[in-house]
This record gives structure tokens, sequence and C-alpha cells, in this order.
């Protein structure tokens, strides 16, 4: 998972997309998981092994009549979305037609007669009743990302089909309004950079160090069950729920885990299945961002040479090389000492690594609009860079105040803790440097953030095996060629490990999330056809730019 943005459907979430960065999954693809680490046992289809119920069944018809039938047979409480006066998000939704509940889940689900939490959902119900074809549940990514204001954004993607389906968002546990966690932290974002040198990794190392300790103190009850596994487990509680025999899923990022994930441990439970921005499950762990490198670069580059046609308006070179050297150039002075940004009574620090961070947040879209934001924000570094008053932007600044404080402690905490939950990180800090150093060369800018360390080295070990790809699903996967943050290669992998599945390539795009939020007619109508029908394309597809 490298990193991938959560999508951001609503007004009032795109006013602050750019600091809800989300990293998703993505990354590289690694290759498709074979054997099991040694001393990790295998699991039987269909079971979900843990440390008090080794064979509790994933089906649901044996849950909904066993210990988990409370959870299956619950009644919702449907109605307004506007949980206080100044609540844009639900007042908008309430305008729209939608209404919302909280799903009542156990915190463990080897243990359902113990502790419960919520998952709020939202649904904007199917207006062509007479031709339903069912539900479709939605997540953003992140992870971490909330969906719960997304049905009528989807709605809208899905033209004339969107009327046939009853469309759920959700807030997945511990995210957004669903029972919350915060772990307290100083900083709102962990994603950084080890800098030009052993000092900046040093500091890392203190920061991710503390970070996990303090998430320990806090919620040390709690952390163990966030993990995929058990949102995809919510995920089913919400099928049965809403009575529904299968349910319809479109993912983005990060999502496209969850829902591969929800297909191993839910056969036959789900119907249409949108993967949009692919990452294989071999592919998802604590080091997100690993391999990344080349597509960031090539993304990197192509925003430069749009810089450069627009130097009148942004002053950062006329050549795609003057503006990279723009960029090192700034680098070199924040490695120095740190640049400041803002006025009082909010002035920002900012250093060697934070600054690839932002760059890296910039490249996962090369719309104008983008790149215009990235370029707005690389222009006020340089002014810092150079002593001069930077004042940036409302966008940046958010950005800035999301990334170095606290402000937003319940996102960065729930996205780590999911991120650190399934799949345990190598914890020796001498290995991230050695693989630092060794990308640092090639690779000075990208290397020592793809391959820096993160809390999940401090982290306690997952209580349950990885996901591994043993069924078929037959999924429509959507990846752009050049998507920086999930890569092309993650796509192929779990398209090659779901034999079933069909691709659906955008050819010419370095972005991340294509369907319903990149414009191009082309994917919308094919991922359109599917939901109608129910029908993958015969074979692979592709489209262009």
């Amino acid at each position: 998972m490298r990193y991938a943005e959560k999508i951001t459907h609503s007004p009032a979430a795109r006013a602050t997309a750019a600091a809800l960065l989300a990293l998703a999954l993505g990354l590289t693809a690694s290759p498709a998981l074979a054997a099991p680490p040694t001393g990790v046992a295998t699991k039987t289809p269909g079971t979900h092994p843990t440390a008090t119920n080794p064979t509790a069944t994933d089906t649901a018809g044996t849950q909904a009549d066993g210990p988990l039938a409370r959870y299956y047979n619950q009644r919702l409480a449907w109605g307004s979305c506007r949980e206080s006066p100044d609540d844009t998000v639900g007042g908008d939704l309430d305008k729209a037609g939608v209404q919302c509940a909280d799903v009542t889940v156990p915190l463990d689900y080897a243990a359902p007669r113990g502790r419960t939490i919520t998952v709020a959902i939202s649904r904007l119900k199917a207006t062509d009743t007479r031709h339903r074809i069912g539900a479709i549940l939605l997540n953003n990514g992140g992870p971490g990302g909330t969906a719960l204001e997304s049905p009528p954004y989807i709605r809208e993607a899905m033209k004339e089909v969107g009327s046939r389906y009853d469309i759920i968002g959700f807030d997945p546990r511990f995210v957004g309004r669903s029972t919350p966690l915060d772990c307290g932290w100083p900083v709102s974002f962990t994603w950084f950079s080890a800098g030009a040198g052993r000092a900046g990794f040093d500091r890392q190392v203190a920061l991710s160090k503390g970070l996990a300790e303090k998430c320990r103190a806090t919620n040390a009850s709690v952390l163990p069950h966030v993990t995929t596994r058990n949102t995809a487990r919510d995920m089913d509680v919400i099928r049965g729920v809403l009575g529904e025999r299968k349910i319809s899923y479109l993912g983005y990022s990060y999502g496209t885990y969850l829902g591969t994930v929800y297909t191993q441990m839910f056969p036959g439970r789900y119907d249409r299945m949108v993967l949009d921005g692919a990452v294989a499950p071999g592919d998802y762990g604590p080091r997100l961002l690993k391999g990344t490198v080349g597509e960031n670069e090539r993304a990197l580059a192509a925003w430069a040479a749009w810089a450069a046609d627009r130097h009148a308006a942004y002053g950062l070179g006329r050549t795609r090389a003057a503006v990279l050297a723009t960029i090192d150039r700034v680098m070199a002075r924040a490695a120095r000492a740190p640049l400041t940004i803002g006025t009082a009574p909010e002035v920002f620090r900012v250093d060697d690594t934070h600054i690839p961070m932002f760059l890296f947040m910039g490249t996962a879209d090369d719309t104008d609009r983008s790149r215009a934001s990235l370029a707005e924000q690389v222009s006020v570094l340089a002014e810092a860079a150079k002593g001069r008053p930077a004042t940036p932007s409302p966008e940046f600044k958010e950005m800035l105040r999301f990334a170095l404080s606290g402000a937003d402690s319940p996102t960065g905490s729930a996205q780590m803790a999911i991120i650190c939950g399934d799949v345990p990180a190598q914890r020796d800090p001498e290995l991230y440097w050695r693989d630092i150093e060794r990308t640092r060369a090639a690779h000075p800018l990208f290397g020592p953030l793809t391959e820096n360390i993160g809390p999940c080295a401090f982290w306690n070990a997952p209580r349950e095996n990885p996901t591994r790809v043993r069924h078929d699903a037959p999924a429509l996967i959507v990846a752009a060629t050049g998507d920086p943050r999930t890569t092309y290669r993650s796509s192929v992998t779990l398209h090659d490990q779901l034999p079933s599945s069909r691709l659906l390539t955008l050819k010419g795009a370095n972005r991340h999330a294509v369907y319903g939020e990149y414009g191009n007619a082309c994917v919308d109508t094919k991922v359109n056809r599917y939901l109608a029908t129910g029908r993958l394309p015969g074979k692979d597809e592709v489209c262009v730019k």
C-alpha cells in the first residue's frame, strides 16, 4: 500500500481532501503469495483461526443461527444523518434522501457476547424498485477513509443504473462516525521521510516508537481487533441486517483489498464487485509505500513538465529539469534548518523529513486542478527556502495542520491501527536504515520516504494470519497504468490471482482511482454496464486517457 489517498465524494470532504490523505495501499506489486511464512499455520477456506476460537465459521448462515445471531438479526433505527445544527455533511445527506443508522457488531468476533461497538452506515434507497438489483456497499480507501457521505455521489456516477440499487455507505470500525479510536497523538499523520541523514532517521524512530507506545497506553484492549478481517466480518453483518442474500461492492484503493478479503472469507455472499486502484493481498502490509518509487518519480517528472509550461504563474523553472532543480534546492535548504511557513498565530516548521511526503501526496492525480495545487505548495516552499515570507493557501494550511499537529489524531490513530493490524512488521530499525541507504543514491527524494520506518515496527503482532487468496472471484478490476499509489503491477497481480476477474485498464493516466472520479467516459460506461447486467466483459478491456 503505498500511499493511496481516500476518495472524498462530498463537497465538505473535498475541502480537506488534501489533508485527509490516507495512504492507501497500494503500492508495488509484490509476487503473489506462495507458501505461508515459517511458523504460520495455513487456514482452511471458510474459517478464521483466533486465539480463543480456532474454527469459528465465516459463513453467514451458521453465524445467523449461532452466537452471532443477535447481530445479524438486529433491527436498525433508520433516521436523519444530521448529528448537530452545524453538521453540513449530515444535512446534505438528509437533503439527498439518505438515511443513517448504527449497526452493532462485536469488538471481538471470537467473543461475541463481550464488548460491542457500532458501525455507522447510510442508505440511499433504490427508486426503480421494479428493476431493483440489490444493495451495493461502498469503501473509499484510506485505510481509515469514510464512505457514509458517498451514496449521492456514487448514484450520480452510476447514472441510470444507480436508481436500481440501494447504495450503502459505511464508516469502518473506529473510523468517522463509528465507534472512535484516538491515541492522543501529537501528529495526525505518520508517513514522513528519513531525511538526508542519520539524524533525521533517528528522529523518525523515536517518533514511531512513541506513537506506538501511546496507542498501547490508551487503547490496548481495542487495537488487536482493528483489522481488515474484522471489517470484512462487519460488512457481512451489514449484509445480513439489510436482508440481502448477496451484496455488491465498490471499493477504491485500500477498499479493493478489503473487498478481496471479503470474497475470501465469505465466498458466495457477494454479487457484483468493482475494485478500483487495486492492491493484491500479498502487497498489503506495514511498509505500504515500498516499491512505488518509480511511479512517483515519473508522476513528479510529468508534473514538473506541466509546471515548467506555467513558469509565469509559479516561477519554479522554465524546463522540467529546472523545476526539479528547484525542489532539490528546497530540500537542501530544509535539511540545514526547518523552513518557516505561515504567520502567527499559526506557524509551521517544515524540514526535509516532511517535504517528500507533500510531494508524494501531490502526485496521485494528473488533472490540472491537482497539479496547480501542488505547484502552489512548491512555490510556497521555495519562497520559504529563500528566507522570504511564505503564506500557504487554505488547502495547504489544512494539510500542514493535519500532518504536523494532533488536530485530527483520531484519523491518524485509526489509519495506523488498520495498517498495523493485518501483517507483522519488521522490527529492527537497522533493517529500515540499510534499505534507505541502498536506495538513496538512485532515489534521493522518495527513497528515504518509501523505505522509512513507522509505528508498525513497534506494534504488537497481529493475532490472525494474513488473508491469502484461495477462492476465485469474478470481479471487475479498474486500474490506471501510471497509478502512483496502488501500482498497475498490483492490479495485474490481483487479476492473475482471480482468474475469473477482468482487468479494465486506463492507459496514459498518472491517476489513483478512476471510476466516477476522473471523468473518463470509457471507464465509467464499462463499469456501469457491468453493474447493470452483472456480466463481466468477455476479455480484459482498455480505455485511453
